[in-house]
């Protein structure tokens, strides 16, 4: 028999999945968490390591039967073969541990769906015409998650974000915009204008756990989107700046290089090298205005989760590794809601 307390978090060593662990044991869960054969768990109270590959549905269930939400962590390499053929089976290996255990799946969305025409405000019942290799996948698989709800044998949720930050490495963050920090140096790989969204994973963790404690609320498939920081490449770089002044790395009178992205070598790259083929593919998230409609999550957990942007930038750097100690005891405290 299920119980509200237990989730199961496939992935929970990935960015978004550790993320998701750390919130829901903060929040009393009991949490097992899924990861690969080989791989080694971290020592998070509350948190039960599983290394078992995510296909093997019988042995998941077997040591997780307790499990009454799924958390689907899991993801593809970043090349257009493996979104083409590990998303769906990954997705597959979820619906049927979820079918087994009675849980409710639920998993992150991204902006993908949408595509080059996207409007400026993206709401859950904004068309979704993406013509990109990812684009396609992500609506076949929100697809194929809906259906498999239909039959009453599943509920799932989707919680659509922007691009991830925090929680450790393997962001834009990290390996593009402040890559060259410490030099006064940052990349931006659009214009400083265009405003997007971001989701800090922190606080988007701890909205799947307030979506967690509701879903009895919502309907058998469930859309949601979370609004998280909808900022410019302005407002990235006066974050930037104000963490270079504290340690130091820029004089007070001093401002941050901006280098743009070299897309054209990108694409030029990615003739060669798969991964960089599918990233030139997106280029086009960083000159179209975008952001989330979160009025329908409000409706369902209240106010979201919110770590100030400055904030949640300083904190995502020092867990990099990236700040001195001195100076980030002398940085304002974070604060969230």
């Amino acid at each position: 028999m299920t119980t509200a307390s237990t989730v199961l978090i496939l992935g929970a060593r990935g960015r978004f999945g550790q993320a998701a662990a750390n919130a829901f044991a903060r929040a009393g869960w009991q949490v097992r968490g899924q990861m690969r054969p080989g791989a080694q768990g971290l020592p998070i109270p509350g948190v039960q390591w599983l290394a078992l590959d995510p296909s093997n549905t019988a042995a998941l269930a077997a040591v997780a039967r307790d499990a009454a939400v799924v958390v689907n962590g899991l993801n593809p390499g970043y090349t257009h073969k493996a979104w083409r053929t590990e998303a769906p089976a990954l997705l597959e290996a979820a619906i049927r541990l979820s079918q087994v255990l009675g849980a409710t799946l639920m998993m992150p969305g991204n902006v993908y769906n949408f595509g080059e025409a996207m409007p400026p405000l993206l709401r859950e019942d904004t068309a979704q015409a993406a013509l990109g290799v990812k684009g396609r996948v992500r609506i076949a698989m929100e697809q194929r998650l809906q259906a498999a709800t239909l039959d009453g044998s599943l509920r799932a949720v989707v919680i659509r974000a922007g691009d991830f930050f925090g929680s450790g490495t393997g962001s834009w963050l990290d390996q593009a915009i402040a890559r060259n920090l410490a030099r006064g140096r940052v990349t931006w790989p659009g214009t400083l204008d265009t405003i997007t969204p971001w989701a800090y994973l922190p606080d988007l963790a701890r909205s799947f756990v307030k979506v967690a404690q509701q879903r009895g609320q919502l309907d058998a498939f469930a859309r949601l989107h979370f609004a998280g920081h909808a900022v410019t490449g302005r407002q990235w770089v006066d974050a930037l700046s104000s963490v270079a002044w504290e340690q130091g790395w820029l004089p007070r009178s001093g401002a941050l290089r901006v280098s743009p992205m070299p897309w054209p070598l990108l694409r030029v790259a990615g003739l060669f090298l798969p991964t960089f083929a599918a990233l030139a593919e997106m280029r086009y998230l960083w000159r179209t205005p975008h952001q989330l409609d979160n009025r329908q999550l409000r409706a369902v957990i209240g106010e979201e989760p919110r770590t100030p942007f400055e904030d949640a930038v300083r904190q995502s750097l020092e867990e990099l590794g990236r700040l001195s100690a001195s100076a980030s005891a002398a940085a304002p405290a974070q604060t969230a809601h």
